[in-house]
């Protein structure tokens, strides 16, 4: 996620996009919207990798990732997506399946820190939701 201040409930906390060509496409939004690199280490049955966090030229905070389709990837669209932050993921995934949406991939966790799933809503349109872990 991005930083603090993006983790309010109801906000979008982050964005990625994950994709065959990980390392091309990383290179089209340095070259397009001045993005800096930050590769972020990841590993999967096949080894090890990198996956990229894409930082704003001037701050240089994180503001988007641009991911390998693989590992616990490999199921995620490819498409811009979107991180809504929810207190409670299990209760709003009751809600998505209650309001004629569907759960696409997930829940997954993100280190020990997070768990998130993809959705898509009545329109047809993904999107993740992301609840931040307390540490307990």
């Amino acid at each position: 996620m991005s930083d603090e201040n993006t983790l309010e409930t109801g906000s979008v906390g982050w964005m990625d996009l994950t994709v065959a060509d990980a390392p091309r496409v990383r290179d089209f939004y340095r070259e397009v919207a001045g993005w800096k690199v930050q590769d972020v280490a990841m590993k999967d049955d096949a080894g090890e990798y990198a996956d990229f966090a894409m930082l704003a030229p001037g701050s240089g905070r994180g503001i988007a990732g641009v991911c390998h389709a693989r590992g616990g990837n490999s199921d995620l669209p490819p498409v811009w997506l979107i991180y809504i932050t929810v207190e409670n993921l299990d209760a709003s995934l009751e809600k998505v399946r209650a309001g004629r949406g569907k759960v696409l991939a997930g829940p997954k966790k993100l280190g020990g820190q997070a768990v998130y799933a993809v959705i898509e809503d009545p329109a047809g349109a993904a999107c993740a939701l992301f609840q931040a872990l307390n540490g307990d």
